[in-house]
Order: structure tokens, then C-alpha cells, then sequence
């Protein structure tokens, strides 16, 4: 098995990676997601065309951990850019199953992502100093 996980993840629980390592090895790939809470809009030239239901959509997260051969078979193939390795895996055939992630998965890639893990961990960390207090 190969785990792929995105460094900008940097909050992912040991729970979320078990949940992938153990769904990938059952099934042969996995990543982990959320389901999707957000309502989605496409635009045209900055007016909405239309509301995709988002009934079945998720938000693809990391780790994704995938059978090695299918993971590598998937790349020697790959003939267009891909936004992550599941989809890949996916081009070349190979059904990829999700495991439950987590909100605080989330990628920190601007200054509003970085203050809110600052916020995350400190609450982690005031928590966990309360239970050493009891």
C-alpha cells in the first residue's frame, strides 16, 4: 500500500489516516472525504448558469491510500494533468472507495486557513490542559 497525503493537510487525525489504510487495504483504494456542505453554483461570465444538486458529492481529502501496482500502473498511464492521485487511479479503472475524513482536514493554503488551524490548535492544546488538570 502507498499512502498519499497533501502536507498543506497538516492537521489530519491518526483516526482519518487508520480509516483510509484500512479501507484502501480491504478494497485496494481509498481516500479520505467529506460530504459536501456547501451549495455550488456554476458561472458563466459572472452569472450563474446553474445549482448542481449536491446529492453524492464529496470533498476529497488526503491521505489517499492506494494498492502500490495500481498506484503506479495509474501513473505510467496518466495522459492528462490530474488534480490528485485518486483520480488517476480512477482513469485507469480502479474503483476508489471513500473513508469517512474530517473537517479539520482541512488544506491550509491562505492566511485566513493559517489563522483558523492557529485557532484549532489552540483550542486542542487549552483542551487537552484541562484534562491534565482533573
Amino acid at each position: 500500500m502507498i499512502a498519499v497525503h497533501d502536507g498543506a493537510r497538516a492537521l489530519v487525525s491518526v483516526d482519518v489516516i487508520e480509516r483510509a489504510i484500512a479501507a484502501a487495504r480491504e478494497h485496494g483504494a481509498a481516500l479520505a472525504a467529506v460530504p459536501l456542505a456547501d451549495t455550488l453554483k456554476r458561472v458563466e461570465d459572472g452569472v450563474v448558469t446553474a445549482t448542481p444538486s449536491r446529492d453524492g458529492l464529496w470533498c476529497a481529502q488526503t491521505p489517499q491510500v492506494f494498492r502500490r501496482d495500481w498506484l503506479v500502473q495509474a501513473h505510467a498511464a496518466a495522459t492528462a494533468v490530474a488534480t490528485d492521485d485518486a483520480a488517476l487511479v480512477e482513469a485507469a479503472g480502479h474503483p476508489v472507495r471513500v473513508s469517512v475524513g474530517d473537517t479539520a482536514n482541512f488544506k491550509i493554503t491562505t492566511a485566513a486557513d493559517l489563522a483558523a488551524a492557529e485557532a484549532l490548535l489552540a483550542a486542542r492544546a487549552a483542551a487537552t490542559r484541562g484534562e491534565h488538570r482533573s
